[in-house]
């Protein structure tokens, strides 16, 4: 763990820097790919789905290790071997896994807040899952078993493999010649992301595009038909907390609506998006069919609530940073309770966005953990002025988090008598 926190805290700022010269770059050019709620989402998302890294909250059903010490028929020669073998594995793995995770119902819901966003921009790639807990997908390594790639090898290139599908999510990025036969470029990518007919549920692949060549789910950006991005079935929040259970929740609802008993087993099993017939008739939902005419999710956004939120995810962020930094003097139950505060912290400022009046009760919630762990903190990482700066914070947060609900609700009440 304290490897990849080490990791985490060098490629984080680089994230953050890359995205920051992302926007300069479109403002210079004079292209709109940045919302200010939409990047604190998508931000705040790779926060969240760090944060879960880090608590350990997750159950591995085979572990590789366990498999390679089993099943190995072989054992690999040279370091570059080694290593090659392993990236183009984890390759391997990640365009099926990809692909489970579009076409099964119930596995869809591990990779909608990657989806969920409207623009396309390098912030968006942050946008990680936090409900996908259970390693599912343990089979698909074991090719890489049984050649006998150590697992303390794929503990090193996995990092890198899943870093380097951060830079392709931009629109900044035209034709890249011959790399397009290649690797996977912004082009291919903005397909992957398009709600269009034609581009739906193509090119899977992560770094190679010749899987997705391979195995039939190519498809070439088109000039005719420009990418139009999110979900068929809009998310309409900023909480990327909530985005990542939106779907399950949704199956779980049809699940019980329905009345036939063997469309309330077979939902979680059947293609992504499938619903039992009663349920689509009784409870319709609302899916995009004309791409081109849909609106974009907005809210109540004045510069003030703007500002603050940005406040929010700086703070956020730095917090997660110095747990990064010093994971090793932090407990494991320090560890999991400040990761805790930072979650309520995200689920307050992001309900708050959307306009939520629910969004006091997460920021009391957050100032009850935030006082407890003050108390507990051990001296040597909580100083005394650390401590009264902490307090300010939470006193302050919840009192700006009352006045923007009521100003809200007192500015949708005008809105309401002068129509």
């Amino acid at each position: 763990m304290e490897t990849y926190a080490k990791a985490l805290s060098f490629a984080i700022p680089g994230f953050v820097i890359l995205v920051v010269i992302e926007s300069v770059v479109a403002r210079i050019q004079h292209k709109k790919i940045n919302r200010a709620f939409d990047t604190i989402s998508s931000l705040s998302s790779g926060v969240s789905n760090t944060l879960k890294s880090l608590s350990g909250l997750a159950v591995v059903i085979v572990s590789y290790e366990w498999m390679v010490d089993n099943l190995a028929i072989a054992k690999p020669g040279s370091s570059i071997i080694v290593y090659t073998l392993a990236f183009l594995g984890l390759d391997f793995a990640g365009y099926w896994s990809h692909r489970f995770n579009h076409t099964v119902n119930l596995f869809w819901n591990r990779h909608i807040i990657h989806h969920s966003s409207e623009e396309y921009n390098l912030s968006c790639a942050l946008r990680q899952s936090i409900s996908a807990v259970f390693g599912i997908y343990f089979f698909l390594y074991i090719p890489m078993a049984l050649m006998g790639v150590p697992a303390s090898v794929v503990a090193v290139v996995a990092p890198i493999h899943f870093f380097a599908q951060f830079w392709y999510h931009t629109r900044l990025i035209g034709s890249m010649g011959w790399l397009e036969y290649v690797i996977v470029t912004p082009s291919h990518h903005r397909i992957h992301h398009a709600i269009n007919d034609v581009y739906i549920d193509k090119n899977y692949s992560e770094i190679f595009i010749v899987w997705d060549k391979l195995f039939g789910t190519f498809q070439k950006e088109l000039e005719e038909v420009p990418p139009v991005y999110g979900t068929k079935k809009p998310v309409r929040t900023w909480n990327p907390i909530l985005i990542n259970f939106l779907h399950v929740w949704q199956l779980a609802k049809d699940a019980w609506r329905t009345n036939n008993w063997f469309d309330r087993l077979r939902i979680w099993v059947m293609p992504t998006g499938w619903r039992p017939k009663d349920v689509q008739v009784k409870f319709p939902l609302d899916i995009t069919n004309d791409v081109y005419h849909r609106t974009k999710y907005a809210t109540y956004s004045p510069k003030s609530l703007v500002l603050w939120s940005w406040f929010q995810l700086l703070f956020t962020l730095t917090i997660m940073y110095l747990m990064l930094v010093y994971i090793s003097e932090v407990g494991s139950i320090a560890l999991l309770g400040w990761s805790g505060f930072l979650m309520l912290t995200i689920f307050a400022y992001s309900a708050l966005m959307d306009g939520h009046k629910w969004a006091i009760g997460a920021e009391a919630m957050k100032a009850s953990l935030g006082v407890i762990l003050l108390l507990f903190a051990s001296e040597s990482i909580v100083s005394r002025g650390t401590l009264i700066s902490m307090l300010l914070y939470l006193l302050i947060s919840m009192f700006v988090t009352i006045y923007f609900v009521f100003t809200r609700k007192a500015v949708s009440q005008q809105a309401i008598n002068t129509y």
